[in-house]
């Protein structure tokens, strides 16, 4: 099996997750890093043990021995440069959230298509076994006719500098952690028909906090936190009219939790194989591409999760719950 050669699209500081799972699978090999300083990048790839560091993304670009690109890069840069990567030939692997706008996933995905190229949007947590675990036995009945789900995902940020807090590059609580909260209440309930949003907005100009209602078809319901201003928390709780599944791990599935089962006054653990959701991620990726399996996230999966955004955003702005 020859290994798919990836150049990591910035020196951002996810690359480090992407670079352990590649570590972990013989699928992947990361080749090349761009930067826009030469000697960030070339410095970058000698600490990383990259062979190739080139000085600006365009160069990485134009490396014919990278088949794909990763792109770590700022939110609000994911669909200008996933479309010139596209342009240059490549696969690219964009890290979540591929974009707030429904009409730009759209549009790279037809990109994609029409070249018989792979995009896919980076939300690892979907590859891990755990994540696979909830969507099973949520879809088995375990927690019995789907009620609600409650999806929690915060950290303090600090930092008024951080990409993350900056409204030029679509920073804000929604589209960091409230991204996944979106994505954990659709994988188990579908596809919302409407949505309402109340925000804090900071004085960069981004939401820090994002507090959000979807409405799923047969009256269920799905609330989410999305925050930074909260301390470090993540869960994710499916309610069921027979029981309910607590995740307490459920996006960074490094971090400590258990996935627990709660039906007739009791309560058991789930066991649930240990994994590598980056190598997970990387190795679907690369299957995708020699065409001996799906992407796991496809064109509709990141257009749904646009649309909802989008429509979280524009409640928040007018007051009202909106159409998905």
């Amino acid at each position: 099996m020859t290994a798919i050669r990836l150049g990591l699209l910035s020196t951002a500081k996810i690359n480090r997750e992407i670079l352990a799972g590649a570590a972990e699978t013989s699928q992947v090999e990361v080749v090349a890093v761009g930067s826009r300083d030469r000697a960030k990048a070339t410095a970058y790839a000698e600490q990383q043990g990259i062979p190739r560091g080139h000085g600006s993304y365009d160069a990485l670009l134009e490396d014919d021995d990278v088949d794909a690109v990763y792109v770590s890069l700022p939110n609000g840069m994911h669909h200008e440069w996933t479309m010139r990567a596209l342009a240059a030939g490549k696969h690219v692997l964009c890290e979540k959230p591929y974009t707030r706008y429904p009409a730009e996933a759209e549009e790279a995905f037809d990109t994609a298509e029409a070249a018989g190229l792979v995009l896919m949007e980076g939300f690892m947590y979907r590859h891990h076994p755990q994540t696979k675990t909830i969507e099973r036995l949520v879809s088995e009945g375990a927690v019995g006719g789907l009620l609600a789900v409650k999806a929690v995902f915060s950290f303090p940020l600090t930092d008024l500098t951080d990409v993350r807090a900056l409204a030029d590059l679509e920073g804000g609580a929604l589209m960091d952690v409230g991204c996944y909260c979106v994505s954990g209440s659709r994988l188990v309930a579908g596809e919302p028909a409407s949505a309402i949003a109340e925000q804090v907005v900071g004085e960069t100009g981004v939401d820090m906090a994002m507090y959000g209602t979807l409405r799923f078809p047969n009256d269920v319901v799905a609330q989410f936190e999305a925050s930074f201003r909260a301390p470090v928390r993540q869960s994710l709780e499916v309610v069921g009219d027979a029981g309910v599944l607590r995740a307490f791990a459920p996006w960074r599935l490094d971090w400590p939790g258990d996935l627990v089962l709660e039906r007739d006054g009791s309560s058991e653990v789930v066991a649930v194989r240990d994994a590598n959701s980056y190598a997970l991620e990387l190795e679907n990726f690369a299957d995708a591409i020699a065409g001996r399996t799906a992407a796991l996230l496809g064109r509709a999966d990141a257009v749904a999760q646009a649309r909802v955004i989008a429509a979280l955003y524009r409640s928040a702005e007018i007051g009202a719950a909106v159409p998905v």
